[in-house]
C-alpha cells in the first residue's frame, strides 16, 4: 500500500522524529512506513492522519 506521508509530513515542516513522537512510535517505524516496508496499525493509521490533518484515505492509496 503506497502512501503520502513524506510529502504531507514535509508541507507541515515535521521531521520523521515529530511525527513519530506525536504519534507514539519510533522514526524507524515512520521510516519504515514512509517507504512502504511496514503497513501501519488502523490505530498508527488515524494518527498519522489525524496529526497530518488528512483523512485516512487520503493519506493511503489503494493499487
Amino acid at each position: 500500500m503506497e502512501n503520502k506521508i513524506r510529502s504531507k509530513r514535509k508541507e507541515l515542516g515535521l521531521s520523521q522524529e515529530e511525527l513519530a513522537k506525536r504519534c507514539g512510535v519510533s522514526r524507524q517505524t515512520v521510516n519504515a512506513i514512509e517507504n512502504n516496508k511496514y503497513d501501519p496499525t488502523l490505530a498508527l493509521a488515524f494518527s498519522l492522519a489525524k496529526e497530518l490533518q488528512v483523512t485516512v484515505d487520503e493519506l493511503f492509496i489503494h493499487p
